[in-house]
């Protein structure tokens, strides 16, 4: 088993940060997301939290004499359950593949949060399990190093390519505040 754990933060408050997530995708630093499905959604009237579960299809950019031997082809499934509380300002996601999770698991769980020192910056922590599958026990260290690696790879890219959105999420809701002011 592999661990991978990253915190950043941004300098905009939690409110923008959170809701540029739903626009994450697509977003050209992220090509290889094909689609994002919400599954179900649900708002508990007390808390208002709302808990959303999504598939996500991407496609795995893996040599082609891989995909013959692993029996798959480049298309692949995440599944990801993501928890909003507004009045904690958390946004909480849980994803894990579906495709190839017998061969290799990964589980990620990523947290938005209120920065606890300034409410106008936003807390970011990225973490990762890698853990190869016991078909692949002999070669479990080297394949977990590689996708280790690949997935911090991944990880730069996906957060270059959301302060992009983000920035541009920023931009339209100064517009928008503006328009509404005149």
């Amino acid at each position: 088993m592999k661990l991978f754990k990253s915190v950043h933060e941004y300098n905009y408050p939690w409110n923008l940060v959170s809701a540029a997530n739903w626009q994450k995708y697509p977003n050209e630093h992220c090509p290889h997301v094909q689609h994002v499905d919400v599954l179900n959604r649900s708002v508990d009237p007390e808390t208002g939290i709302l808990t959303t579960e999504r598939l996500i299809t991407v496609n795995q950019n893996m040599p082609k004499f891989i995909l013959k031997l692993l029996g798959t082809d480049t298309t692949h499934y995440v599944h990801e359950i993501s928890i909003i509380d507004p009045n904690e300002k958390t946004l909480t996601m849980h994803s894990r593949n579906l495709t190839m999770s017998h061969l290799l698991a990964v589980n990620e769980t990523i947290a938005y949060s209120e920065h606890p020192e300034d409410k106008q910056r936003t807390q970011f922590t990225q973490q990762a399990q890698i853990t190869a599958g016991t078909t692949l026990h002999r070669w479990a260290n080297m394949v977990e190093d590689v996708s280790l690696k690949r997935f911090q790879q991944n990880a730069l890219v996906g957060k270059e390519g959301f302060n992009k959105v983000l920035e541009r999420f920023v931009v339209m809701s100064e517009a928008a505040s503006d328009r509404q002011q005149q």
